[in-house]
């Protein structure tokens, strides 16, 4: 889980961090011990708040990717929305059937190493869940990570999760789910790898849809959709209860477990299962 509060000791969580690893490292035999691994990095990153990551971030971007200037003029700059977004400047991003009683709200940063543990355990269930048509899901991906760990690889991963979108819900739902995976999601303390588009692309590779279609490659390299990502970055960012990522909520009500620093998001997917069923509507 990463806390959106900058401010906090960043020099403790750093020693805290390295000393968990250590831990971990030792523990580390299943894959079951991994997902629990994932899940007390996030409990760390809230403990001592998103200082788990501030060393070497500085990832050379490429195309749009490059350059707080970019980023400024694209803040600035008349949003183009993907295709499948409604609402303001195509902020409101729902994917699954419009007809479905109840609403996932999911609330991540592209660079948040306790999302991607979430997507690595959970998110499998959740695309069946909205095949199913469970319920649907309804996307809110902020960039603030960007501005406590420095560098732009969350408004550059999601301008490129912009055009994916603009291809298709299930690809914008599958290359999300390739970011966060454990083969392409960045290690916190390393290069800001999002920031480059060539990366981007090269993960985009793995997904069927994506997978040399020009258009798509051109949005990513073009920045067609960062305009529209510094939008999402914004509405994200106008959700003044969402306190960490990944944040969770069933129709409204918050999933997780409680703890001191807040609610830390499911880490299983029985129980995050048994949550979502709690709170679906009859």
């Amino acid at each position: 889980m990463s806390n959106r509060n900058s401010q906090a000791n960043k020099q403790a969580a750093r020693e805290r961090l390295r000393a968990e690893r250590e831990r971990q490292a030792k523990k580390e035999r299943t894959r079951r011990q991994l997902i629990v691994a994932g899940s007390v990095v996030a409990v760390l990153a809230v403990a001592g708040g998103i200082g788990l990551a501030v060393a070497n971030s500085g990832g050379s971007g490429g195309g749009s990717g490059s350059g707080a200037d970019v980023w400024a003029k694209a803040a600035k700059a008349k949003p183009v929305p993907p295709a499948h977004t409604s609402g303001p400047d195509g902020t409101t991003v729902v994917v699954g059937k419009a007809d479905a009683k109840n609403t996932l709200q999911l609330f991540e940063d592209p660079r948040c190493p306790g999302c991607a543990a979430f997507e690595e355990t959970v998110g499998a269930t959740v695309e069946k869940d909205i095949s199913d048509g469970k319920y649907k899901a309804e996307y809110h991906i902020g960039t603030f990570l960007d501005g406590n760990l420095q560098g732009t690889g969350s408004k550059n991963a999601l301008s490129a999760l912009g055009a994916a979108l603009n291809v298709s819900p299930d690809a914008f739902l599958k290359y999300k789910y390739a970011l966060y995976s454990k083969q392409y999601h960045p290690d916190e303390t390393g290069p800001d790898k999002f920031a480059d588009d060539g990366y981007l692309l090269k993960v985009a590779d793995t997904v069927p849809a994506l997978k040399g279609n020009a258009a798509f490659q051109k949005a990513v390299k073009s920045g067609t959709f960062d305009a529209w990502a510094m939008a999402m970055s914004k509405e994200f960012d106008s959700h003044k209860d969402v306190r960490s990522t990944p944040t969770v909520k069933m129709n409204g009500a918050e999933l997780g477990t409680q703890t001191a620093q807040g609610p830390v998001a499911p880490s299983s997917v029985a129980d995050f299962t048994a949550q979502v069923d709690k709170n679906l509507k009859k």
